[in-house]
């Protein structure tokens, strides 16, 4: 199984004029049915015409899953489906979905028994996945993400998929509710003893004795909605650490955490299904770690959050920032 971090660090940045991902619906004139398809611009400026609103849907990405469980439209199909349930815990998938195999390359025999009307992939498909899979399916590309404008690409996408399913009215109140959280939690930051706080969000994993930091960027999702309600990134005051341009995540180590300010607040995300807590098991007798200043004040905080998930993952991160500052 190919871990989220390893599909993260495997993305390439897809070209500025094809990440402006927008869904079009096209009066093409002539018979009723006609008049019912659907036409839509993807990720690579392609143009994907369908018959109707997609009904019979996989997706090969946990975000674009996530989006349309949100939406009320259950995909018959879901890359790595443990992996999922271990990860993003905002939606619940139908017992019925079928499996079809790895983000990165999905099983091309499996989504032939699907009868799909279409399938959602993002840019992570190795070799070429996608030229084969368009052989009979209707293909759409999503973009993972965008680290200029991060809250604002989730919601393109968003957009997307519910332009191609029919679901445009679902998206907006989704859009509402997580506008509406975020102002709440803005509200709450600001009244706290934190507002202000620079906060250091990351996640950490370990290949042998050696410990990896994922730092998440002002360009991450999480790191985006830090900024918005109110807190510094303590990330961005360490000279040169730099995040990728797909999802604003950059890479250091125990020694770069020396970096941090004094008064970081440190955050971290984690999923004890599939690995041990870094800091307080991995790391426990670390003398470099267990010197920070933030060290016996870490916050771990709780698994299945989808750190690269939809709006109801979103809303789910802003609840425990509220959970957080409430006991500041």
């Amino acid at each position: 199984m190919r871990t989220p971090r390893t599909l993260i660090a495997a993305a390439v940045a897809v070209a500025a004029t094809g990440l402006a991902a927008c869904g079009t619906t096209e009066d093409s004139g002539g018979s009723s049915s006609d008049e019912k398809a659907i036409t839509i611009t993807d990720a690579r400026g392609k143009k994907v015409t369908l018959d109707g609103p997609a009904e019979r849907v996989a997706g090969t990405e946990w975000n674009v899953i996530e989006y349309l469980a949100s939406l009320g439209v259950q995909p018959v199909g879901v890359s790595d489906i443990k992996g999922f349930n271990q990860w993003d815990s905002a939606v619940t998938l139908d017992k019925d979905a079928k499996d079809i195999g790895t983000r990165g390359e999905p099983s091309l025999d499996t989504l032939a028994t699907l009868d799909l009307d279409v399938l959602f992939v993002t840019d992570q498909l190795v070799g070429d996945s996608l030229k084969q899979i368009e052989k009979s399916i209707p293909v759409i590309v999503v973009p993972g993400g965008d680290a200029k404008d991060p809250t604002g690409q989730m919601f393109e996408n968003v957009d997307l998929v519910a332009k191609a399913t029919g679901t445009e009215d679902e998206a907006a109140q989704l859009k509402k509710k997580f506008e509406a959280k975020l102002t709440e939690t803005k509200q709450n930051v600001a009244a706290s003893d934190l507002a202000g706080a620079p906060v250091a969000l990351n996640d950490a994993y370990a290949e042998g004795s050696t410990v990896s930091v994922r730092p998440y960027m002002p360009g991450s999702q999480l790191g985006d909605l830090l900024k918005q309600v109110g807190f510094e990134n303590a990330w961005s005051s360490i000279t040169g650490l730099k995040g990728d341009p797909v999802y604003g995540l950059a890479a250091t180590d125990v020694e770069g955490l020396t970096k941090l300010p004094d008064d970081t607040q440190f955050w971290y995300t984690g999923n004890e299904e599939s690995s041990p807590d870094i800091y307080t098991e991995t790391l426990k007798g670390n003398k470099v770690w267990t010197s920070l200043p933030f060290a016996d004040g870490a916050v771990a905080l709780p698994p299945k959050i989808w750190m690269f998930g939809g709006p109801l993952s979103m809303i789910q991160f802003l609840e425990q920032v509220d959970a957080i500052v409430a006991k500041a």
